[in-house]
């Protein structure tokens, strides 16, 4: 999983330490750059939890790659859906710990869309999703939680590489997909990038 397209160094449109993370354990050479344009908030709201994981992967890698042309860009936006309703992150605390309730007891799905772009307009966009079972969490445990500050920047207001996997009961699907990249498919679309690239 080393060969990126082009053999060019991949460019994360992204800050987020979990994806760094993700891709330096799959080995992959790849710089991050933060997407300089705020996620838009006027997401059409007919959109699947789906849908809206994937528009804002494009959106954040299309707004890496106007400065990055000749580089393969990769985005990545990861969204929990409870019941049809979309849960992003929380803006504050107490938002955290609505979030966090609502989950509370509940099979959801966490969403990851991925966007890879490169040269000649050549566009790749999936996503995967995992279902997460969570046990009832007391009252008690979302304030000691969200006083922790480990809700921040997480969608859905909880990290389970970190010690929100106290609250998980069962993981369906990919683990690295609630970190916050499907490793398993982003080898996917690499390596079918990389092949229409080379012309292999």
């Amino acid at each position: 999983m080393t060969d990126t397209p082009n053999r060019e160094i991949l460019i994360l449109a992204s800050s987020s330490p979990r994806r760094k993370m993700l891709l330096r354990r799959a080995g992959l050479e790849f710089r991050a750059v933060d997407p300089p344009i705020p996620e838009p908030r006027d997401i059409d709201e007919e959109l699947t939890p789906t849908e809206h994981a994937e528009a804002l992967a494009y959106f954040k890698a299309c707004s890496v790659e106007v400065s990055n042309e000749d580089a393969a860009i990769l985005g990545a936006d990861t969204v929990v859906s409870v019941g049809g309703e979309i849960l992003g992150k929380a803006p504050a605390p107490a938002q955290a710990a609505e979030m966090l309730a609502k989950l509370s007891g509940t099979r959801h799905e966490v969403i990851t869309g991925v966007a890879l772009l490169g040269p000649g307009h050549r566009r790749m966009i999936a996503s995967d999703t995992t279902h997460v079972t969570m046990r009832t969490i007391t009252p008690t445990e979302i304030d000691q939680y969200v006083e922790s500050g480990e809700w921040c920047g997480k969608a859905g207001s909880y990290a389970i590489q970190e010690t929100g996997d106290r609250f998980v009961a069962s993981v369906e699907g990919s683990f690295s997909n609630v970190v916050g990249l499907p490793m398993e498919l982003v080898a996917r679309m690499l390596e079918a990038f990389g092949a229409r690239a080379g012309g292999a």
